[in-house]
């Protein structure tokens, strides 16, 4: 009995240490929500072809600002800033995030063939 009563203390401990360490997720603002499968504060694309509204589920979501390249991404495809506080977005032609031709405002949608975009830029407010 001793043994059980020990071992679920060192394990009630070290799930208390993995909450701990993980720490608190920063609160989305009041009024932001998950849009389609795409969480609030995130830069979501959806498959080529693909309905947000039919399939909730985006292959791409990006949640830090600055430049991200994208790889087999072509055709047509919904990208939405699903991002908060005024933070913007752009879809550019080249890798590192220059030559942007769309930005997109805060919860703002568009429909783009992604074949000559290589990259997403998150823009801070």
């Amino acid at each position: 009995m001793r043994k059980m009563l020990s071992a679920a203390a060192a394990f009630a401990t070290a799930a208390t240490a993995v909450v701990v360490m993980s720490g608190a997720a920063e609160a989305a603002p009041a009024g932001s929500s998950t849009v389609y499968g795409c969480q609030s504060g995130n830069v979501c694309i959806w498959p080529q072809g693909v309905n947000p509204i039919d399939n909730p589920h985006p292959t791409n979501q990006y949640t830090t600002y600055g430049a991200h390249n994208l790889s087999n991404q072509f055709g047509y495809h919904w990208v939405l800033n699903n991002q908060y506080g005024g933070a913007s977005a752009s879809l550019c032609k080249n890798f590192g995030g220059t030559n942007c031709v769309v930005t997109l405002a805060q919860d703002q949608w568009t429909y783009e063939d992604l074949t000559p975009i290589n990259s997403i830029t998150l823009n801070r407010p």
